[in-house]
């Protein structure tokens, strides 16, 4: 059987608890839902770090954030670091992205042979977090603008870009099945909604009714949250705005209207596999980068490990492979190269040559066991020391040096409202997560490593904006002398070949 075609598509600060898939009564995303009722769907898969860019590298590299020094926005994603994208381009893979993988650093491709957009965000250091001020909020990080100018709109930055990533994968696709050849491909779509702000157009606005926007579970003071929360509402402006009933309620009517033109895309992209027969071959993975609080526990955004942050959708559709089932065991986004890896070696894939923090997903499609655990690493904005996660069984455990730690049961308590951290009854819990952080980290160690790394990109970044300056954003190429009509071409072939399907020479009538 010839290898399978692997199609990723990736929504930007996507929370599983909005979706219909994960028990969401009121968001529109049938496309999503048709994915899933023939797929493997992960109830409890995480990002390794609740922030953009750091959740992408460790989802294209299987290795946390501390391992490669990718701990923030503006963090270089170094380019010797092998990539899924590199592993499956050495299997024979054509490895292709459409839109946003937030690359900071001069490589802009990181193993893909081929990148049909720029990004939406910049390549450089400008958005480096401090440290060593915590007081001082950065003056171009999240505010609370997104909340309070929450609304419909009829065009949007992020429309601009995620029309442009779906046409140019879609159009691909088209090429691909045209031109034909024996090379399977690798392709990551990746969207910036329902990322905020939260403005989305009234087609999407519509298909929700303001009375049935569903108000935060969850609603706690300053003062009753912990000390990160309380930090990453500092850093977001939280605190200096007025955000009433009303407010919210656009912000979420919003959110699920961009989920919806989320899906909408998921179902065009669909529609090329099926036209173009690719559909037959491919796997097709549904995942985001993170998760949004979407005013749980009086948060908004991400950058912390309570679950509307930190965990992610994750489906899988093969179903000629993989039957329908549902997967309760903790996975995590770093689980996806040794999986890619995996698909394109028909699970017998080679030893990589560095280890990796992820495990392979296929145990879990094949419903062989697999394994029941994801780890996290938070060192961005928000935060004054490293904060790590472990996830296992039904248990979350949250250390950081600068603050209490915190333990959930998150089988008895889903909403994390009772932190067991100080709770006699769970000492021995305690005590075992805290000697598994010790072995895992070197916390002081990694506290220097950012602030080295805080300290040297600030300075760089002060320097090159004196005088001239290259900048490292994504500049797609296109030979225009190639494109659609031109005299080097004859017009009869080229009317050929682009037309798909072919057409068929006429058959005289017999008789």
């Amino acid at each position: 059987m010839r290898r399978p075609n692997i199609l990723l598509i990736m929504a930007d600060q996507l929370t599983p608890g909005a979706l219909p898939v994960y028990g969401h009564k009121l968001t529109k995303a049938p496309n999503i839902e048709a994915l899933a009722a023939e797929g493997v769907v992960f109830d409890a898969a995480y990002c390794n770090s609740p922030l953009c860019a750091p959740s992408r590298y460790v989802f294209m590299s299987g290795r946390l954030p501390s391992a490669i020094g990718g701990y923030d926005n503006a963090a270089e994603f170094r380019a010797d670091i092998p990539t899924f994208a590199h592993h499956l381009r050495r299997a024979g893979y054509r490895t292709i992205l459409s839109g946003k993988m937030h690359f900071c650093g001069p490589d802009q491709l990181h193993g893909f042979e081929e990148r049909l957009t720029t990004d939406i965000y910049p390549a450089d250091f400008g958005w480096t977090p401090d440290w060593e001020r915590p007081e001082d909020r950065p003056s171009w990080y999240h505010n609370m603008s997104s909340v309070i100018e929450a609304g419909p709109c009829v065009r949007t930055n992020q429309l601009d870009f995620d029309d442009e990533v779906v046409f140019s994968a879609r159009r691909k696709l088209f090429d691909m099945a045209r031109g034909g050849g024996d090379r399977p491909f690798c392709m990551t779509v990746s969207m910036t909604h329902p990322h905020d702000p939260f403005a989305i157009p009234e087609q999407y606005w519509n298909l929700y009714r303001d009375e049935d926007i569903d108000l935060p579970r969850v609603t706690l003071s300053p003062k009753e949250m912990d000390p990160h929360s309380r930090r990453v509402r500092q850093v977001s402006d939280m605190d200096n705005a007025e955000i009433g009933e009303q407010q919210i309620r656009n912000a979420r009517r919003a959110y699920y209207g961009a989920i919806s033109y989320v899906d909408e895309q998921v179902g065009a992209i669909r529609r090329t596999l099926a036209e173009t027969g690719l559909d037959r071959n491919t796997i097709v993975i549904v995942l985001a980068d993170h998760g949004e609080m979407l005013g749980e526990r009086g948060l908004w955004f991400k950058m912390t490990f309570f679950e509307g942050s930190a965990r992610v959708p994750l489906i899988v559709h093969m179903p000629e492979r993989f039957g329908a089932h549902r997967v309760s065991a903790a996975v995590s986004l770093a689980d996806l190269l040794p999986t890619l890896v995996d698909f394109a070696h028909d699970g017998a894939a080679p030893a990589f040559e560095e280890p990796i923090d992820g495990r392979s997903l296929l145990p879990h499609l094949e419903r062989r066991g697999g394994h029941d655990e994801a780890i996290g690493e938070y060192l961005a904005e928000g935060a004054i020391a490293p904060v790590v996660m472990i996830r296992r069984g039904r248990h979350k455990f949250v250390h950081c040096p600068a603050d209490p730690d915190q333990l959930y049961d998150l089988a008895a308590d889903p909403d994390e409202l009772t932190n067991l951290a100080a709770d006699p009854t769970a000492a021995d819990i305690v005590r075992d997560f805290k000697a598994e952080v010790a072995r895992r980290w070197d916390l002081q160690r990694l506290h220097g490593e950012v602030l080295s790394s805080q300290r040297r990109r600030r300075l760089i970044w002060d320097i090159a904006r004196d005088g001239g300056q290259s900048p490292w954003d994504y500049q797609p190429f296109q030979d225009a002398s190639r494109q659609y009509m031109r005299n080097t071409m004859d017009l009869d072939d080229l009317e050929a070949m682009a037309r798909y399907p072919r057409v068929r020479p006429a058959t005289p009538p017999t008789g």
